[in-house]
């Protein structure tokens, strides 16, 4: 069973936080205030205009393409006047190691030289050139989410090893590569001091409150203070002093815990099973045996900083960011300067958070920004009725976070930042993943994936915030924090967009989205002019049939705020999710990841039939690409040189 098709898995949040329905259903007035918008006048106790009035005053960017059809094809389609090139694939050097072998003959060492598999969010840093960045030459840090072991050994999953644990855990992390753009391409410069790879086995540094806490200490590092490994590198954040933010999402999935019966009841709230989600690492490494090791799932599951200019740098798991599923990291400024990290936690029914640092950034000393992730006040979102919402602090000592409810202190909050998210009583959202800050306007768009699950028997209904029973296309929800100051503790929001086909007979599942329609929206991200960029993310059991038969494969869409007209920018190969899409400083080269073409519903390749959904790239590029699908960074420019989306 996929880790990621997790509206097939029950949710592990049983906690009782009511939701808006049971509120408004005992005042008729409020509802009506609901289902009436927002307006001004509401909008008007932050003394801020309403929505998309600050993006219109500001100068809203055109988009200048023709949008592309829903498609099922085996390729990356792109407007008319775009060109496509591969840029960094599975298996292909990072520096100058070994090349990809199509038969995955290659080792574990080999791998941990190579592009891992399934690459996910990605930051530009570039180089400075005459004084000012450049957009031609920089480094490129890509996520590698998980993997597929039916295609990544030769022989699958048919037989199991020690090696083949190794290999996949090679094939996870992060790939730190030097990009140029040189005789109208861009490609990786070989060799490069830069480069490296980080894996599952990589030594990373616990700092922040729960680092040497007794929760995170294991026989091998019991003074808790160096992890082995990050894993499920899932979305990303770009921090203003340099350093690249990845997020750690479904760890869960590597764990197994032996009986059901022993099972911690910490373990359950952030999903751990007894046999895990089909990765067998524990099998072959003892420390993903959770019952051996009960600590080791919490050295897990955090946001990770890392500086690509210094390659010998060991990455640092900052624990006061929260520990939890983490689906982007969002970095903004608070109107006095300090640093603001938005975050979600991608599973149903949870919840979405802000770090606010206790220090200001300072551009002047590179030096003294390499802690402000270290302290600061977690906070988590409530999203009241009347389009009003707070900020809850996750703060030991406050509101029954205390030892009598089960937190000692406040490494204890951090490590338990889910169970600690449910004390306060935060809003239960539907897949909280990316985030997204509108450059000019601060207003913070959060894409909610989709919950199969809301409504029914036994589990939480609709609510404001999320509308809709059995949401299976998702919404994009945004909210402006109160005088526009990204530390305030109030905040108004509305629903941007609910996803879906405006023609589904099914009236709760119908969306009111203006322009080409999509479901499951999943990477967001905002270029310079204000252009939000939308990437979906369609589970490979529902793409191209039932509620989705009409969207094609997973698709990019631009769209302007201010009117909320969406149009479709481009769609990928069979089985793929498109994700972590940005551009060089100018806005005319967007690099965009295909994440895994070809998935089958399992997740778990066929090696015989390894081309049996997809062949692509090289169904697009040709045979040197292999047999094999591969996932890629590729690149988008427009023939005539001008910004992409203008």
């Amino acid at each position: 069973m996929p880790i990621k098709d997790l509206d097939a898995l029950e949710h592990s949040n049983p906690c009782a936080n009511p939701g808006l329905d049971e509120i408004l259903a005992c005042d008729p007035t409020r509802r009506r205030l609901l289902q009436g918008g927002l307006g001004a006048a509401g909008l008007a106790l932050f003394g801020t205009p309403a929505w998309g009035a600050a993006a219109r005053a500001a100068g809203r960017p055109a988009i200048g393409f023709a949008p592309v059809a829903a498609a099922a094809e085996d390729r990356v389609r792109v407007p008319a006047g775009y060109t496509v090139e591969v840029l960094y694939a599975w298996g292909d050097p990072v520096s100058d190691g070994p090349a990809f072998r199509d038969d995955a003959g290659n080792t574990a060492a080999e791998q941990a030289l190579q592009a891992g598999m399934h690459h996910d969010g990605m930051a530009f840093f570039p180089f400075r050139e005459g004084g000012r960045p450049s957009s031609r030459h920089g480094l490129l840090c890509v996520n590698h989410e998980y993997t597929d072991d039916g295609l990544l050994h030769g022989d699958g999953m048919k037989t199991w090893s020690a090696e083949k644990v190794a290999k996949s855990q090679a094939a996870h992390g992060v790939s730190v590569i030097e990009v140029r753009e040189e005789g109208g391409r861009w490609q990786v410069v070989r060799p490069s001091k830069y480069a490296r790879r980080i894996t599952a086995s990589t030594p990373c540094l616990l700092s922040g409150p729960a680092a040497g806490s007794p929760l995170l200490a294991t026989a091998a590092d019991p003074r808790a203070r160096l992890a082995l490994g990050t894993l499920n590198n899932c979305a990303c954040g770009q921090t203003p002093w340099g350093t690249y933010l990845t997020c750690e999402e479904n760890f869960n999935g590597y764990f197994a815990a032996g009986d059901e019966q022993a099972l911690d009841a910490d373990h359950k709230r952030y999903g751990i099973r007894p046999q895990g989600y089909g990765y067998r690492w524990h099998e072959h490494d003892e420390r993903f045996d959770a019952a051996r090791h009960p600590h080791e799932p919490n050295r897990f599951g955090w946001v990770v900083e890392i500086d690509p200019w210094r390659p010998d740098a060991p990455p640092i798991k900052r624990t006061a960011l929260g520990r939890i599923k983490h689906e982007s990291a969002t970095v903004t400024l608070a109107r006095d300067g300090r640093v603001v990290v938005y975050m979600g936690d991608d599973e149903r029914f949870e919840y979405i958070y802000r770090f606010v640092s206790r220090h200001r950034f300072d551009p002047r000393d590179p030096a003294a920004n390499r802690h402000l992730l270290d302290e600061g006040t977690l906070f988590v979102a409530r999203f009241d009725e009347g389009g009003e919402g707070r900020w809850l602090p996750l703060v030991h000592g406050q509101d029954g976070l205390t030892p009598e409810h089960g937190f000692r202190d406040q490494a204890e909050v951090l490590v338990k930042t889910r169970q600690a998210a449910d004390r306060l009583g935060a809003t239960k959202m539907d897949r909280p993943e990316w985030i997204a800050v509108h450059p000019r306007s601060g207003e913070v768009y959060c894409t909610l994936t989709h919950n199969g699950r809301r409504g029914g028997p036994q589990r939480p209904g609709p609510d404001a915030a999320n509308p809709r029973p059995d949401n299976v296309f998702g919404h994009i929800i945004r909210w402006r924090e109160a005088g526009g100051d990204a530390a305030a503790g109030r905040l108004r929001w509305e629903v941007f967009v609910l996803c879906g086909d405006r023609a589904s007979p099914v009236a709760h599942r119908r969306g009111n989205i203006r322009g080409d329609v999509f479901g499951s929206p999943d990477g967001l991200w905002f270029d310079a002019e204000g252009r939000l960029w939308i990437q979906t993310d369609v589970a490979t059991s529902a793409l191209n049939r039932g509620d989705y038969a009409a969207f094609g494969n997973n698709q990019m869409l631009c769209a302007d705020t201010a009117t909320g007209e969406i149009r479709r920018f481009l769609t990928g190969p069979h089985g793929c999710e498109i994700t972590g899409a940005l551009t060089t400083p100018d806005g005319r080269s967007l690099f965009l990841n295909i994440q895994h073409p070809g998935e089958t519903g399992s997740v778990r390749s066929d090696p015989q039939r390894p081309s049996a959904v997809s062949a692509w790239p090289a169904s697009q590029f040709g045979p040197a690409f292999g047999t094999r699908p591969r996932a890629a960074t590729v690149v988008i420019r427009r023939e005539d040189g001008g910004v992409v989306g203008g």
